[in-house]
């Protein structure tokens, strides 16, 4: 009997990915860990925020000591997940260890008094700044090092979310659009299965979202397998969703650039873009759009809410775009993601209810769509909607995603993404 024979690429192969592995897995166990702390520090600041509503207006203060934080010890760490992507594009000064501490203690202080922020972009860059200590302890040269990072992107992403599949695949295509490098896929998956497996082994519960079954195919065209009429609907909400990533996109980057501008001192812009959160949210006599916004504890507009018939109102999803963009905008710190979810779920929730469509299926459209096109990651975002969702409704989260990724234009969250192909040819 002849003995099967193993071409030495497969060898060497196999020998690569239990090197990566033995690398990794530490890398990922810390992280796993930070995200789990993370989650549970940010569970307790909102629950104080909303037994002690007044903590709401000590929030220009919070923005002098966030200021204040990194300014003293910040350095280059200020330009959070852009200089991880940065980094991994060209090497540079380096990624710093305080990074990750920073962003933990500047995240909770945000969410603490009231500032409307969210939870990836502190997941990211703690992972981020653990891999490029561990790549330092590891003296890995460039190449290597690059993976790493990525690992620790999809640590991070995969953790905070419970979604690794969707985190492995988000680090691979948010750094160039138009472009994904599967070097680093493999890396990537055990990276963010590790983390998420340590994350929920300490006890960390994800928030469940459920969407109904919907009916099948058009009575008028039986022959497909699935309603024709819905799937134009979601083209139609799709490309709103892409033009709402493009306005909080731009707002976001408006709001910095002018904030600069025209506030002569630096220490002024986290002071008055608290104000004027404080002002426009007792201006509209609600509090539902400051912090997280996954849920509500007083039974007012948040992301769990939207998945149910007038669980928003019409502008529910612009008033969230616009106190994130002047949060973020002004130095607070945080991240975009699900201040983004609550935008998009909000968003979905009227289109559904103006066009009588499924409420909690566009909610759940608009939840990763607006998402994909803030970001330029439409694969990964189609693979969260799988997780979170479920894979019944997977063409109607493909359409959504990768029409609001088209209808986005070339802008984006990330200012340190790369284009590598546009994503339409003017000729």
């Amino acid at each position: 009997m002849n003995k099967p024979k193993y071409s030495p690429e497969q060898y060497f192969v196999a020998r690569q990915l239990l090197r990566w592995t033995i690398l990794i897995l530490p890398v990922s166990v810390v992280i796993g860990c930070l995200v789990a702390l993370f989650l549970w520090l940010l569970d307790w600041a909102t629950a104080t925020r909303w037994a002690n509503i007044w903590l709401v207006f000590l929030l220009p203060l919070a923005g002098l000591l966030i200021y204040w934080l990194y300014t003293t010890w910040g350095k280059n760490t200020g330009a959070g997940n852009n200089l991880i992507i940065d980094e991994i594009h060209q090497p540079g000064g380096g990624i710093p260890a305080r990074m990750a501490p920073l962003i933990l203690a500047t995240t909770i202080i945000t969410h603490l008094f009231g500032g409307s922020a969210g939870r990836e972009g502190t997941a990211v860059q703690m992972g981020g700044s653990i891999a490029a200590l561990f790549s330092r302890w590891y003296k890995l040269h460039h190449e290597q090092k690059r993976i790493l990072l990525m690992c620790g992107m999809s640590a991070g992403f995969g953790a905070v979310f419970g979604t690794p599949v969707a985190g492995a695949v988000f680090a691979l295509e948010v750094l160039t659009i138009g472009r994904i490098k599967y070097d680093a896929l493999i890396p990537c998956l055990i990276a963010s299965l590790i983390a998420d497996i340590t994350c929920r082994t300490t006890g960390i519960q994800h928030t469940q979202y459920h969407i109904s079954g919907i009916s099948g195919p058009n009575k008028y065209l039986p022959f497909i397998a699935f309603d024709v009429i819905l799937l134009f609907k979601i083209i139609l909400a799709g490309s709103l969703f892409g033009l709402a990533s493009y306005f909080f996109a731009k707002l976001s980057q408006t709001i910095k650039s002018k904030s600069q501008q025209y506030i002569p001192k630096p220490w002024m812009v986290p002071f008055i873009g608290a104000l004027l959160v404080i002002a426009i949210s007792y201006g509209l006599g609600s509090f539902d759009y400051l912090g997280l916004g996954v849920t509500n504890p007083e039974s007012g507009i948040s992301i769990t809410s939207a998945f149910s018939v007038n669980g928003a109102s019409h502008f529910s999803w612009f008033w969230k775009l616009l106190l994130t963009a002047i949060t973020l905008g002004t130095g607070f710190k945080g991240g975009e993601v699900t201040p983004l979810f609550f935008i998009g779920a909000t968003l979905g929730n009227t289109l559904a209810m103006l066009s009588g469509s499924p409420v909690d299926l566009f909610a759940g459209l608009g939840f990763i769509a607006v998402f994909a096109g803030a970001t330029n990651t439409p694969i990964a975002c189609t693979l969260m909607g799988i997780e979170l969702f479920g894979g019944e409704h997977t063409i109607y989260f493909a359409v959504a995603c990768f029409t609001a990724y088209y209808f986005s234009g070339h802008t984006g969250i990330y200012h340190a993404q790369k284009t590598a192909i546009k994503k339409l040819d003017p000729q």
